[in-house]
């Protein structure tokens, strides 16, 4: 209850994150959209977190600059992230995304001085990213496909990065003993404010229709308040690897979403990725003894 659950709800609530920003209304920027429910949420997440503007005095010098890159990575995410959901659909970019960021922060926690992933984690993760590649080649390998946006797959693979990044660094100051809302309310209030100028600068009429405020509300409250809080507590117990694998839940969220509110359609092959992510899940969640208290 302490690692897995909170992290696989806030993968739920991120799930909706891509069908949210595509029924803003026409006209709306992509990015924008994004950027508006991050500072709606980083700003209040800051406000409602104990101690958060006390952090940077309880940090040590290279922690207070892992703030600073942790603020600018949160604010890529929605700078990429919407974009690409824009270019390639809600399904294609938020597996692109969530199945890269596990391969990412593999590889930053090992090349920064973590520790070598594991055998159970190189598994789990492998068939979840499995799941996703068939989720998202299921329309090519059935000869359905409408062709692949290359700069929407880019943009996706970015905002990867950036998650993979803010969730480690989130990570680390976590287990170094700060409290998680405050290192999660204080990264994402930066981040939020960091973003705001590009909503100021761009068209934010849709910001005054039902619709606008509502999509804004709910990534504001959702995906970013509410899910972050839960994410931020599940680190406190899972290491960042984990957790960015369990968070491969979202991809199937957002794929359903997709199906039945949007309209997408997914061949038998892409159902079969589902399938195997939530294999991969599995594996990865399941009681397990000795490796899991190495780990």
């Amino acid at each position: 209850m302490g690692g897995p659950v909170p992290i696989l709800t806030a993968a739920v609530l991120w799930g909706t994150t891509g069908t949210a920003g595509s029924l803003a209304p026409a006209g709306a920027p992509a990015a924008a959209v994004g950027c508006a429910g991050l500072a709606l949420g980083g700003v209040l997440l800051f406000l409602t977190s104990r101690d958060a503007s006390a952090l940077p005095a309880a940090c040590t010098r290279s922690e207070r600059w892992l703030l600073v890159l942790g603020a600018l990575a949160v604010a890529g995410y929605p700078v990429t992230f919407y974009p690409a959901v824009a270019r390639s659909g809600v399904a294609v970019a938020t597996v692109t995304a969530l199945g890269s960021a596990p391969v990412f922060t593999g590889l930053l926690s090992w090349t920064t001085g973590g520790a070598r992933p594991t055998a159970r984690w190189t598994g789990a993760t492998a068939a979840a990213v499995l799941g996703c590649t068939l989720l998202v080649l299921g329309p090519e390998l059935t000869g359905h496909a409408t062709p692949m946006d290359l700069t929407g797959i880019a943009l996706a693979a970015c905002a990867g990065l950036s998650y993979a990044a803010y969730s480690l660094i989130g990570g680390k100051l976590i287990t170094s003993g700060h409290p998680s809302n405050a290192v999660m309310g204080l990264m994402f209030g930066a981040a939020g404010l960091l973003v705001l100028p590009l909503v100021l600068s761009t068209s934010t009429h849709w910001l005054a229709t039902t619709r606008g405020m509502a999509v804004a509300l709910h990534l504001a409250l959702f995906t970013v308040y509410l899910a972050y809080r839960l994410f931020g507590r599940g680190l406190r117990h899972t290491p960042a690897s984990v957790a960015t694998t369990l968070t491969l839940a979202e991809p199937a969220v957002a794929a359903l979403l997709g199906v039945t509110v949007l309209g997408e359609r997914l061949p038998a092959a892409s159902w079969c990725g589902l399938a195997v992510l939530a294999l991969g899940l599995a594996i990865l969640t399941a009681p397990a003894g000795t490796e899991r208290r190495e780990r």
